[in-house]
């Protein structure tokens, strides 16, 4: 989570939400980052999640990321959870659940959903405190 939550400071720092991501390989070492880079990129896809999704299948030299972790700072919304169910990851942790978008058990669970062929483990809420505190302190600043 440390790592991810680096790629979340650093995506606040280009004027983003702070959202991080990192993916793991079955031994548990960082084969991708990703953060939030809508608006670097004018590009609604570009979620932390979806952009460590995609840097870990160039890096591993395949789309099926069976084996991997997809940490994160955020519950993964309904897009980043169903990629990463796509990917075939094999487990997905995050920090802060959101109440609003979360899709990994808190609003939608679509990683348990029993129509969709790939069911990661999910665990939420590690370190979540301090994950939500980021995100927070965000919209503090982005609303004054």
């Amino acid at each position: 989570m440390d790592a991810a939550l680096d790629e979340a400071r650093a995506a606040l720092d280009s004027g983003d939400v702070p959202v991080g991501a990192v993916v793991l390989d079955a031994d548990g070492a960082i084969v991708a980052r990703g953060r939030n880079m809508r608006e670097r990129h004018l590009d609604p896809s570009s979620h932390a999640e979806v952009e460590a999704l995609r840097a870990a299948a160039r890096a591993l030299g395949r789309w099926n990321l069976d084996g991997c972790t997809l940490v994160v700072t955020l519950e993964p919304c309904p897009m980043c959870a169903g990629a990463a169910v796509s990917a075939h990851v094999s487990r997905i942790v995050f920090g802060a659940w959101d109440a609003k978008m979360g899709a990994c058990g808190s609003v939608w669970d679509i990683p348990r959903d029993p129509h969709v062929g790939a069911f990661p483990e999910v665990y939420g809420g590690v370190r979540g405190e301090e994950c939500s505190r980021l995100l927070r302190a965000s919209f503090r600043t982005l609303r004054s």
